[in-house]
């Protein structure tokens, strides 16, 4: 289908979404992108490797699996196949969010839980595409702030991990571990606050190079699995085996409303920049996008993918919305995510390296859904809600023993905080009405 745009443009770009750059310029402009991306494509997968202390093969397998599927699905949003994708420059990956249910659904079923979860996932996302109107109204601010800060709260612990060498190490919490994890901190809050452009939106990828120059200066990385990866690898479907149960769904459910809201938000926020005209129609099929490329994701052994919000700051800074641009970035995705040896690389990096960056992007994460929070007034209905969703949610994570005598079906739902924040949020923002509508 195609769509109009909308006469009154706020940015005069150099390339619309339809004008096609020389093929050298959509190059660079590309790698661009991907600098700004993929930080976050691979911490997803290096996270849950490290979290579910996986074979040095699997975590390769797992890394390349997520750039290939991030450019596969950077390239179907961009281009469009029929009602799918919402063709207009943005770029796809694997998102934070998906990091504890990962985890909880992995520690309990393994890499075949993660992907019939995504698998499963992906499948509700598809439907919801046609129904984005509706759905969003389960979700408003006070919702949506509380699982995104629910997210980055939870996963904290875990960062401060990693940066003491790793949970069981013999070093753990050694000054060399913690210092090591503190430039790389200092690294990325320096280039991301005072940086301009690129050097600000790759702080973390910076950061994380950063640390593991570092880390190899004083002998702390191990390259002897690189020699032992293959050059170049196919896809395989299934490769980890699959589990399409329903209690692996459970977890994920939440992360994935969330992610079908930061999508919504971006793809307007990129037809506002793009100067397209912003319907639900375009929307609904860039959701459409996200559930195909997690379908296809959960397929080949990787993670959910969803819109990447780092990208869309690019468009106004480099005035460049051309969707040619970021099929182009999805190309060299595919490209990049079918040689191991450049995956085995990334992962022989040191835990205290991810933690590093870790405490940032959590906390970032914990302080976008403050952000959200901070536009809901805080009467005592909402401050209510906030507080018991949250308290509940911290309290599983922190306190998973309470749970032990509940029946598995519902020990699997209320084991992440996450889910157990975001029930607690939806039934009380149901339930309590606002006082001034009583009455009435």
């Amino acid at each position: 289908m195609d769509f109009k745009e909308n006469e009154a443009t706020e940015i005069e770009l150099s390339y619309g979404i339809d004008d096609r750059p020389k093929l050298l310029s959509q190059i660079l402009l590309g790698f661009q992108h991907i600098f700004a991306a993929f930080g976050g494509i691979i911490v997803v997968p290096i996270i849950i490797s490290s979290s579910l202390h996986l074979s040095t093969k699997s975590s390769t397998e797992l890394i390349s699996a997520a750039i290939l599927m991030a450019g596969i699905a950077t390239f179907v949003q961009s281009r469009g196949i029929g009602p799918i994708g919402a063709r207009v420059a943005c770029i796809m990956g694997t998102d934070i969010t998906f990091v504890a249910p990962a985890i909880a659904v992995g520690k309990r079923f393994g890499l075949g839980g993660i992907f019939g979860a995504t698998i499963l996932g992906a499948l509700i996302v598809i439907i919801l595409s046609f129904f984005i109107k509706y759905i969003m109204k389960l979700f408003p601010d006070i919702v949506t702030g509380i699982v995104v800060c629910l997210i980055g709260l939870t996963l904290l612990p875990v960062s401060i991990d990693w940066a003491a060498g790793g949970s069981g190490a013999s070093n753990y919490g050694s000054l060399r571990n913690l210092g090591i994890a503190l430039i790389v901190t200092i690294i990325t809050l320096l280039l991301n606050h005072y940086g301009k452009g690129l050097l600000s939106s790759a702080s973390i990828l910076i950061g994380m190079v950063a640390g593991y120059i570092i880390c190899t200066i004083l002998g702390m990385v191990d390259f002897s699995p690189i020699s032992k990866a293959t050059i170049i690898a196919y896809p395989k479907i299934f490769r980890n085996g699959i589990n399409l149960n329903l209690n692996v769904l459970l977890s994920f459910i939440p992360a994935y409303f969330v992610s079908v809201i930061s999508t919504v938000g971006n793809l307007r926020a990129i037809n506002k920049i793009s100067g397209v005209k912003d319907d639900n129609i375009r929307v609904s099929h860039g959701i459409l996008s996200d559930g195909f490329g997690s379908l296809l994701a959960g397929i080949f052994g990787a993670m959910p993918t969803t819109s990447f919000s780092q990208n869309v700051g690019l468009i106004p800074l480099t005035k460049v919305a051309s969707r040619f641009v970021t099929m182009m970035a999805g190309i060299l995705l595919v490209i990049l995510g079918l040689f191991p040896k450049f995956a085995s690389i990334i992962n022989v990096m040191p835990q205290v390296v991810l933690g590093g960056v870790g405490i940032v992007m959590f906390g970032t994460v914990a302080a976008a859904g403050i952000q959200t929070l901070s536009r809901v007034k805080l009467n005592n209905r909402n401050v209510l809600i906030i507080a018991t969703s949250i308290g509940l949610g911290l309290g599983v994570t922190f306190r998973p023993e309470i749970l032990s005598n509940l029946p598995e079906s519902l020990k699997m739902i209320f084991s992440s905080g996450i889910s157990t924040g975001t029930i607690t949020a939806l039934i009380l923002n149901l339930i309590l009405k606002e006082k001034n509508l009583v009455g009435e």
